[in-house]
């Protein structure tokens, strides 16, 4: 299973996804694009089996993926504080990929109706999720 994990910022969900996908999956094979260096150097220190970085590293890796994960924000273009830019956004809502989004309330997107729940829950979904796979 090729799986993309994307995140922005410093990196910190994408790291936690990776080093949690890895013990659950270890045969599947993580890319970790960050929209920043920082947040792609975050995910490689993790474990993840390649990396890259930047507006084309995820429109190009979201053909190649069989799943997609990352906070919510990935699918909002100008979320992240900025860094999705309108064609990361596109690339990843319009991937054949099936996507796992983490409805994280940050960066003034609201998903109303779901509970802040801490980041260890939400680690726990994301494994949950793939294992259905």
């Amino acid at each position: 299973m090729n799986i993309l994990i994307i995140d922005a910022q410093g990196g910190g969900i994408g790291r936690q996804l990776v080093s949690s996908i890895k013990k659950a999956c270890p045969d599947a094979q993580i890319t970790g694009v960050g929209t920043n260096s920082a947040a792609t150097s975050a995910m490689l220190k993790a474990g993840a089996d390649r990396g890259a970085t930047g507006e084309n590293a995820v429109i190009v890796n979201c053909r190649k993926a069989d799943v997609i994960i990352g906070p919510i924000g990935i699918v909002i273009a100008d979320s992240l504080l900025g860094e999705i830019t309108p064609a990361m956004a596109r690339a990843v809502a319009q991937s054949d990929a099936k996507r796992i989004l983490i409805p994280i309330n940050h960066c003034d997107n609201i998903v109303v109706g779901v509970s802040d729940l801490n980041i260890g829950k939400l680690m726990q979904d994301v494994i949950k999720e793939l294992s259905g796979l």
